[in-house]
């Protein structure tokens, strides 16, 4: 037995995967846990993770090629993914070895991995050299339980072989309904949608499916496995040396002149690429609305993306900036309201901040996010689009001025806020799921 757990995590190399796992990684080591942490060696390079320097001294970092050259395009995600899983499984046990290596008085190497979806290559990895592993699983319960159950669903032809569902489907008591609109896997095309079959196949080599959920958030999931466990939601530290973008934090200075909830907070992550004329739309919304706003415009992906701001535009009453600290920002006293893409690590950093969300969904699971928000939490409203998918100026404007200082929904937010809280206090029941994983580890 060892002294104490020694992890190895393993996050696929995004935003959304990299800030979670940093997180859980940090919770760890407050356990006492020993955390090594892999990264793409291009991501360290932009990161400011890594050693004394960053405060996170208590975690290793270590790194491996992804296989791409540094001027391949990173944001193509069949690209990335292909790429890693030619490249890193046969580089991966040499890296366990010089990491053991490392321990001087041999009770303390790695005993179990963690991984973020499309890393579970990583979990053969280790079960051929008898290491325990453990998934962690960056987007909802309800979003893993869906792929989990896609094999059955394709048998029972529900869905096509192509993630087309062919009904209406509820997967669990308590989930959403789920069609073309807001399943998981919506818009994927077919080679991603395989490669979501394989990872189903793969992830059952690990123990447990650790989630940034409370039971209470999505109940219905929990009785599809027991592998489950909810751990969430995970908001460890304001720590941003682990961003992957340079973060922005003259935004706190200019939320503190501003008065208690009248600011509109814009964040659409770090993936979504919006058309220039939505963009410029979005630009004359927030413009004519009579409310502070502060806008995040992510730097360009690759050079994916320029936007140009429209000539109309005056951002008089506004602040815009490129990347920010996104959790310090929805604590903040001035916001009012978050216009979020609605994926998951926003979504629950959201709901334990206690504020109402303007739903616009852009990719894969954000649809189903959605779906939570506005009808089962009942904390937030969707900004529909017209007949040829535009969300128009009128209707930011009037969802922006329906949702500020609605009662029932701020209602919501402040129960749903108090419930996720209690769930990480100790003796909250995801406090208690992380010491029992972390006691599995130890075994």
């Amino acid at each position: 037995m060892n002294t104490l757990p020694h992890f190895l995590v393993i996050p696929f190399p995004v935003q959304g995967h990299v800030n979670p796992l940093m997180q859980l990684s940090q919770v760890l080591t407050k356990h006492g846990c020993k955390v090594t942490f892999l990264h793409t060696e291009f991501n360290h390079n932009r990161s400011k993770t890594g050693g004394s320097a960053s405060g996170l001294d208590k975690i290793n970092v270590v790194t491996l090629p992804d296989g791409l050259e540094h001027e391949d395009v990173r944001s193509d995600m069949k690209k990335i993914t292909l790429s890693i899983k030619s490249t890193m499984p046969s580089r991966l046990p040499k890296l366990i070895e010089d990491v053991n290596a490392l321990d001087v008085n041999k009770n303390n190497k790695i005993n179990c991995i963690i991984v973020s979806f499309s890393m579970s290559w990583a979990l053969e990895v280790g079960h051929k050299l008898g290491i325990k592993g453990a998934l962690f699983h960056p987007a909802s319960a309800t979003c893993l339980a869906c792929g989990v159950c896609m094999p059955k669903l394709i048998e029972d032809g529900i869905v096509d072989s192509e993630g087309n569902p062919t009904q209406e489907i509820q997967i669990a008591p308590d989930i959403p309904m789920m069609d073309a609109t807001n399943i998981p896997w919506h818009g994927l095309d077919k080679i991603f949608f395989d490669h979501i079959l394989q990872e189903i196949q793969t992830i059952n080599l690990a123990e447990w499916w650790l989630c940034n959920t409370t039971h209470e958030l999505e109940p219905g999931v929990f009785s599809i496995s027991q592998k489950f466990l909810p751990i969430g939601p995970l908001i460890e530290s304001n720590n941003n040396k682990n961003s992957l973008w340079q973060e922005d934090t003259t935004c706190l200075d200019w939320l503190d002149k501003q008065k208690p909830q009248s600011v509109i907070y814009v964040s659409f992550g770090s993936l979504v690429v919006m058309d220039q004329n939505q963009f410029n739309e979005l630009a004359l919304g927030l413009d004519f609305l009579d409310k502070p706003f502060l806008w995040v415009v992510r730097p360009s992906n690759d050079n994916k993306v320029n936007y140009t701001y429209p000539n109309d535009f005056h951002g008089s009453k506004g602040k815009i900036v490129g990347w920010a600290p996104q959790r310090k920002i929805l604590n903040h006293s001035s916001i009012a309201c978050f216009i979020s893409h609605c994926g998951w690590n926003s979504t629950i950093e959201g709901v334990h901040a206690g504020v109402p969300f303007l739903c616009w969904p852009f990719l894969t699971d954000q649809f189903l996010n959605k779906s939570y928000i506005c009808d089962v939490w009942k904390i937030g409203l969707e900004l529909e689009k017209d007949d040829k998918g535009f969300i128009s100026r009128q209707e930011i404007i009037k969802k922006v001025n329906q949702v500020v200082g609605d009662d029932d929904i701020e209602e919501m937010c402040l129960k749903i806020q108090k419930m996720t809280i209690n769930s990480i206090v100790e003796g909250g029941q995801s406090s208690n799921n992380l010491q029992k994983f972390i006691s599995w580890a130890n075994n």
